[in-house]
């Protein structure tokens, strides 16, 4: 297959050439031009003699951690984004690496798809910083690497623009899908704030009795398995962008220890007494409606009116008709060069079909949608029958309902042994019955 060509420079640092080798092997079949060191110190001597996009470093490092790496690159190259990979994962590593910069955090013995998403998504945050530092905002097609023309996207960019130059509080409301992470990262990477971490949390995938100390971290001693005092989210978010997504899903015990966090800005890890003043904006999202989860009691009135300082509405992709098609170039565009396939062509048929979908799954279900399309379609057309059965019109088989009940189950179990060619024993498996009980069924 022939390599996609790319034009990102790579520094892989690790002082086992082993895992050198396999990285680099992987990511050239993408068609990054790739770097190596075996040390902190050879890692320096090559950014300051190449220009590198992404630095790959692991934590255990002979002489100098990977940490002090991070820390050296994230200080000294604001054109350089990282990610950092660990054979002895903690909270406390990935804490560490988004405090001092790190932009994604992967465990060892990770898979290929795995490095490959990972380090897309540093470029992608590598291509959102280069936009929104440069304030060179792709208008109207892709204001802070967002897609959208139409007027209710304009409207949440200009939000964007006035959001990103103050420090305030912000809710971003929207259905599954809709990009309110995206949202979010824009107001950060846009503001004067931008050089400072953006911890993204999401709530509702982390188990109740984890997310306070994933939070606010705790002290040595606090709980059974506390053997170590550990910072949590918040301190890493320290000066940036503390992106909490879900809000919806935590419990009244969090909510009121987020309010005070709002209230005084400091926060108590477990097991001490003594606070910790931080400097952190908080951005958080929800799918749910929290005016109706606070009239039912489900969610603390006071944290939503401290939370609703700046609201922005994502809308839904059915409410944005001209920006389907300029999404669907974009996957298309992606996904192509991706897999290193021709771009596929849509049937008039196919594009009113797309258009008229009302898109539940909203941004995230197109995208999956192309994904698909551009993996499993072996010709270069796609026409209705393409398209999955739930987006295309098709007529109900005619529901019969003057038929008893035995009648109904006689001609279902008959199906079921006619698909399994006559094997009653296989039939009855299937059924949940013994042989003898089918074969008495037959004979109603």
């Amino acid at each position: 297959m022939t390599k996609v060509e790319k034009k990102e420079h790579i520094l892989v640092v690790d002082d086992t050439p082993e895992s050198i080798e396999l990285i680099r092997r992987n990511l050239e079949t993408k068609g990054y031009q790739i770097y190596s060191a075996s040390s902190v110190f050879d890692a320096i001597s090559v950014l300051e003699n190449t220009h590198i996009d992404v630095v790959i470093t692991d934590i255990k490092m002979p002489k100098i951690s990977g940490l002090n790496l991070v820390r050296h690159v994230r200080e000294n190259y604001k054109d350089t984004e990282v990610l950092v990979i660990t054979g002895y994962p903690s909270i406390e590593n990935a804490v560490e690496s988004f405090k001092f910069g790190a932009e994604e955090y992967l465990i060892k013995s990770f898979t290929d798809q795995e490095l490959f998403e990972a380090v897309q998504k540093v470029i992608d945050k590598l291509n959102l910083r280069r936009i929104t530092q440069a304030k060179i905002y792709r208008a109207p097609k892709a204001p802070f690497g967002i897609i959208g023309e139409s007027e209710v996207m304009n409207k949440v960019f200009n939000t964007i623009i006035k959001t990103s130059a103050t420090f305030t509080t912000v809710i971003i409301n929207g259905e599954s899908g809709t990009g309110k992470e995206l949202v979010a990262r824009a107001i950060h990477y846009s503001s004067p704030q931008a050089s400072a971490p953006f911890v993204p949390v999401n709530c509702g995938g982390i188990p109740e009795h984890l997310l306070e100390s994933e939070l606010f971290g705790y002290m040595k001693g606090a709980f059974t398995d506390a053997l170590e005092t550990r910072q949590g989210f918040f301190q890493a978010a320290e000066g940036g962008t503390i992106f909490l997504d879900e809000i919806s899903n935590t419990s009244l015990a969090i909510q009121a220890k987020l309010l005070r966090v709002l209230q005084d800005k400091e926060v108590y890890m477990i097991g001490s007494r003594k606070s910790l003043k931080i400097n952190v904006r908080i951005i958080v999202a929800t799918n749910k409606d929290l005016v109706t989860l606070v009239n039912k009691g489900g969610f603390r009135e006071d944290l939503y009116y401290r939370l609703n300082i700046i609201s922005i509405d994502i809308p839904p992709l059915r409410e944005r008709d001209k920006d389907i098609f300029l999404l669907i170039n974009h996957f298309l565009s992606y996904y192509s060069k991706e897999f290193d396939k021709p771009i596929l062509k849509f049937t008039d048929n196919a594009l009113k079909i797309l258009s008229n979908y009302h898109w539940p799954g909203n941004v995230r279900e197109l995208e999956n949608l192309i994904h698909k399309l551009v993996v499993m379609n072996d010709g270069s057309i796609i026409d209705a029958p393409d398209l999955p059965s739930i987006m295309r019109y098709s007529i109900e088989p005619e529901k019969c309902y003057n038929r008893t009940l035995k009648e109904v189950e006689t001609e279902y179990i008959k199906n079921v042994l006619s698909n399994c060619g006559g094997n009653k024993s296989k039939a009855a498996k299937i059924l949940g019955i013994d042989r003898k009980t089918l074969r008495e069924k037959l004979h109603y």
